[in-house]
C-alpha cells in the first residue's frame, strides 16, 4: 500500500475544524492504518503555506501522495466523498 501524504487546512479552533480533524483521523485509522502522514495547518498561523497551496476555503484536505493530487473541501462529514477523494473507493 502506498504511503498517503495529507494536509488538512483549518481556520482556528472551531467546531467545524474539530469535526474535520476528528472525522479525518477516524477515516485514516480505519482505512490507512499507519500508512499515512497527516499535517494539520491552521491558516491563521501559516497563511503563506495556505497561499502556496492555493487554499481558498477551510477546511480543505489535500492528498499529495499517492498521485494524483486531490482536494476535498468541507468538514469531511460526507465519509463516502472523503473515501472517493482519497481513492479508497471508486466512484460509482
Amino acid at each position: 500500500m502506498a504511503k498517503y501524504l495529507l494536509k488538512l487546512y483549518i481556520t482556528g479552533k472551531t467546531a467545524r475544524s474539530d469535526r474535520a480533524i476528528h472525522t479525518l483521523k477516524k477515516i485514516c485509522a480505519k482505512e490507512l492504518g499507519n500508512e499515512y502522514e497527516l499535517n494539520i495547518i491552521d491558516v491563521l498561523e501559516s497563511p503563506q503555506e495556505a497561499e502556496d497551496d492555493k487554499v481558498l476555503a477551510t477546511p480543505t484536505l489535500i492528498k499529495s501522495l499517492p498521485a494524483p493530487i486531490k482536494r476535498i473541501i468541507g468538514d469531511l462529514t460526507d465519509i463516502e466523498k472523503v473515501l472517493i477523494g482519497l481513492d479508497l473507493v471508486k466512484n460509482a
